[in-house]
């Protein structure tokens, strides 16, 4: 969520992780009060960011770091 006056922590913690990975994504930036309260409603969430994956919610920043780990710690075969 970008504001004039705030700029979301959470959002560019989560950005820097998938960008530090190497990994693409389309940032869709809620610039309004009104966007992120309609957003939480429509996918039924109380905070931002949250990240999806081909349709499936991952979830905010914390599930971001986990998930991230989650795809390195996976030996290759």
């Amino acid at each position: 969520m970008i504001l004039p006056d705030h700029t979301c922590p959470y959002g560019v913690r989560s950005k820097e992780m998938l960008d530090s990975e190497g990994i693409e994504f389309e940032d869709n930036i809620l610039e309004s009060r009104e966007q992120t309260d309609a957003f939480k409603e429509e996918h039924g969430v109380s905070t931002t960011p949250q990240l999806f994956v081909d349709g499936e919610r991952i979830g905010g920043s914390t599930e971001v770091e986990q998930w991230i780990k989650s795809r390195t710690e996976v030996a290759p075969e």
